[in-house]
Order: C-alpha cells, then sequence, then structure tokens
C-alpha cells in the first residue's frame, strides 16, 4: 500500500510542475485565465511594468519563460541576456481611451477631436514613460498634437498596475493605457481605442529561458485555438 502511495505520488510529481512566467502587466488579462486551464502544471505569474521588469532580471531574477513586448525583446537578445530566435508572438493590444462608468463619452474619433478633449479635460492619468510602454506614446501623442505643455499640468502618472484606477475611483477625469488594462477597471469604460494616427500596438512575445516541456506546453497553450478566441473578450487582437 505505501508502495502504491509513493508510486502516485512521484508520478504526479513528475507530471505537474510550476512554471515561473514574469510577464509584462498589459498581458495579463489574456495569459493569465488561459494559463489556468494548462493542463497538469501550474503557473506562477510575476506581473511588472516593463521597465522594472528589466530591472528585475538584472537583478537576478530567475524564470522559466518571459512575456514581454518586442521592444525589450530586441534589447535583451542585443545585450545577451536572452536566447535570440526563441519567442514566440502571443497577442497585440492597442492604446485606449477611458472615462468614468457615469460620465458621457468625448469625442476622440480625430486627431482634432482628441486634441479638443484633451484640452477640455480638467486631469488625465496614464503610466510613467519611464516605467511603462504606453506612457511615452500618450506624451508622444501630446507633442504631435502640440499640446505636451498644456497636459503637463493636469497629468498624474502610475508607475505600475491599471493606470485608469483613479477614473474609475472619480479622482481623475480621462485615462489612456492600453485597452486590456482598461477592460477589467470597475467603474470605468472605454471611449474607444486612440485614432489611427497615433495608434501603437503592443506585441506580446513568449520567450523560454529553459528547455523544459512544461514550458513548451505554455507556449503552445498560449497559442492554442482557444486563446485565439478569448483574445477578443481580453481586449487584444491576434499578433499577425
Amino acid at each position: 500500500m505505501k508502495l502504491l502511495v509513493l508510486l502516485v505520488f512521484f508520478s504526479c510529481s513528475a507530471f505537474s510542475e510550476e512554471i515561473k512566467v514574469l510577464s509584462g502587466g498589459a498581458a495579463r488579462g489574456f495569459v493569465e485565465p488561459i494559463a489556468a486551464t494548462l493542463p497538469g502544471h501550474s503557473v506562477k505569474f510575476d506581473f511588472q511594468t516593463m521597465g522594472r521588469l528589466q530591472q528585475s532580471l538584472a537583478a537576478g531574477q530567475s524564470a522559466d519563460m518571459l512575456i514581454i513586448t518586442t521592444e525589450v525583446v530586441e534589447r535583451l537578445e542585443k545585450d545577451g541576456r536572452i536566447p535570440a530566435g526563441k519567442g514566440t508572438p502571443l497577442a497585440r493590444v492597442g492604446i485606449g481611451v477611458a472615462v468614468h462608468e457615469k460620465a458621457p463619452l468625448p469625442d476622440i474619433s480625430t486627431p482634432e477631436a482628441m486634441r479638443r478633449t484633451l484640452l477640455a479635460v480638467k486631469s488625465v492619468v496614464y503610466i510613467n514613460p519611464k516605467t511603462g510602454t504606453s506612457g511615452k506614446y500618450v506624451e508622444e501623442m501630446f507633442s504631435r498634437l502640440g499640446i505636451f505643455e498644456n497636459m503637463k499640468s493636469k497629468a498624474t502618472l502610475i508607475d505600475s498596475g491599471y493606470a485608469v484606477e483613479p477614473v474609475g475611483r472619480g479622482e481623475v477625469e480621462l485615462g489612456i493605457h492600453q485597452i486590456s488594462e482598461i477592460l477589467p477597471v470597475k467603474g470605468v469604460r472605454l471611449v474607444g481605442p486612440l485614432p489611427a494616427e497615433f495608434q501603437r500596438y503592443t506585441v506580446y512575445v513568449g520567450v523560454p529561458l529553459n528547455d523544459r516541456k512544461s514550458v513548451k506546453d505554455l507556449v503552445s497553450h498560449l497559442t492554442s485555438a482557444q486563446a485565439r478566441e478569448h483574445l477578443t473578450r481580453a481586449g487584444y487582437t491576434s499578433p499577425q
């Protein structure tokens, strides 16, 4: 009997492994629920901004897999921090605008409409460009619209997490962040994506850091038909 128990224990241990994944925060809404359905393995995520994630790697944080933007992939490959050519594109996400769920929807349909809306609001929040991917694109848009100085005095910068949460709490009038980071936030609603002239898409890539079969299984699971069906509901599109 004891032998049978030991055989069952070691059999389960052999096929069930914990996979440690260091991931960009904006990929959370897609990868976390899909990874939870991976048969036979448990996935432990650590979600960070791209800036902090790179600092964590430099400080020696270990992981079995990274989920990072193509821009960061190129940088880490160039520095020799990750193996070249091992990444698999998982999902693409654009930047959107959010307001409080009870607020009227502003016009953001054209660059000029976006400019009028930004100048009219009393406050705006977005991710800190020094730590998050979308923040630099937001400020690039401000500059192209010629309103960068106007926006500085009414901007709140968030270093990590859901940047539009202050909008849901009624503390800030307008939020700009990746769409996948807007949809899960309570108290807000998505106005829509940025005008095409300013839209910047971020592609998230899965990069295995070892050759464990469980890690390969996770990559396959995140690119499966089941995963593709989940993309739109979570605010993403296919990376191709």
